[in-house]
């Protein structure tokens, strides 16, 4: 079997309304699929992670810079690609745009390998640990509008999350410390006491500022503080953890492992957040979760995109080892975006139908089955909304 060409799809639509984090306001979703053909008719799909431009320079190098590299190789062959092309990359970027590349291709020659094999990702892995996963579902994002009115949005929000069926609910925040602390409450509020709610930050605290909110979190028994300062303070994450009790999560802006190493030898997270679709795929994430395990780190995945990259995720899940184990387990989350994606909901030829699932299985779906990644997008509707670039 070789390969025959590799080709980056990226879909874009208007969303109904605008949303914000706190780094950006957008209007406009985007998802960046990655397609694998085979001589021998087996094609396998994978997703990049990056919105946006980021998914447009992203096409540039899947298909002018790692196609090249790869045709006529056996997709079967995994590993040697995976460090073939890295170590072509290296010289040119180690992190970033190359790697959140090199991911969609790794995730899309899992795909070939489970449907060779007629088995699921999980199998290849090796097995499942669990037949389903819970799931946390994130909104309450930014708008254009004052904190007090946003509060009282997010007081709505948080609770309809919780009577959809999620396990816990996760909020951004970005207006600055005090009005941010409003908007925490808000969600307390929403979701009342005792049930789980996360707060992300998308790093835009220092670490004075992160102190105040991180205090003012353990107060309102937020279950943990995602990415309060910037990825590459390292010592202000140790600080972070050190200091505070509400546990202290990231790493989705992290790559290989080798920026993993760094970030588990310094001690600076509760709860680690890889992003498979972005720190080099399968083959990368796996020797991820070896590293956060071998530094007792629990692991909850990063999850953002299509339904490729849901997909994925659950095969993930599905075979990630008890960690540190135990009769009553802290299960791992699936992360579910909450807002408009089209290219989650309507992208398969058979919807996973998470929400559906969610409602009638105690916040709970179950891992697909079917091979490789258990899912097969649906090519009219890619065609409907890939932009020409």
């Amino acid at each position: 079997m070789k390969i025959t060409r590799v080709t980056s799809h990226v879909l874009q639509y208007d969303l109904p309304e605008e949303l914000g984090y706190s780094q950006q306001y957008y209007a406009k979703r985007s998802a960046h699929l990655v397609e694998v053909e085979t001589d021998e008719g087996v094609t396998g799909w994978g997703e990049c992670f990056g919105p946006g431009n980021i998914a447009v320079a992203n096409k540039g190098i899947v298909e002018k810079v790692i196609q090249p590299m790869i045709i006529g190789d056996d997709p079967l062959d995994r590993d040697v690609i995976w460090h073939k092309v890295y170590n072509l990359m290296r010289d040119h970027g180690q992190k970033g745009m190359p790697l959140q590349s090199l991911s969609g291709v790794d995730i899309a020659l899992w795909d070939i390998a489970g449907k060779v094999a007629g088995l699921p990702v999980h199998k290849l892995i090796g097995g499942a640990h669990r037949t389903k996963v819970p799931v946390y579902g994130y909104g309450m994002m930014l708008r254009r509008e004052d904190a007090k009115s946003l509060a009282a949005r997010f007081v709505d929000e948080a609770a309809a999350i919780k009577e959809m069926g999620f396990v816990a609910a996760k909020m951004k925040v970005g207006f600055g410390p005090g009005p941010d602390v409003e908007l925490a409450a808000a969600v307390r509020k929403g979701v009342g006491v005792g049930f789980r709610f996360m707060v992300d930050a998308n790093h835009c605290y220092n670490t004075h500022d992160a102190f105040y909110v991180g205090r003012a979190l353990e107060e309102l028994d937020a279950y943990w503080f995602e990415e309060p300062i910037a990825p590459e303070d390292h010592d202000g994450y140790r600080e972070l953890r050190a200091g505070l009790k509400v546990n202290i999560s990231g790493g989705e802006a992290e790559f290989n492992r080798w920026g993993w190493r760094a970030i588990l030898e310094n001690r600076g997270l509760d709860i680690a957040q890889p992003e498979v679709c972005a720190l080099g795929g399968i083959s990368e994430y796996l020797r991820v979760l070896a590293l956060c395990h071998a530094h007792f780190t629990p692991v909850i995945n990063h999850v953002w995109g299509s339904a490729i990259a849901v997909a994925t995720n659950l095969q993930l899940l599905a075979a990630m080892p008890p960690m540190p184990g135990g009769m009553h387990q802290c299960e791992p989350m699936l992360e579910f975006d909450t807002t408009d994606n089209k290219f989650r909901d309507e992208l398969l030829k058979e919807p996973l139908n998470i929400q559906g699932q969610i409602k009638a299985n105690d916040g709970c779906v179950t891992i697909p089955s079917q091979p490789g990644i258990g899912v097969e997008p649906d090519m009219d509707f890619i065609k409907r909304f890939e932009i020409d670039v």
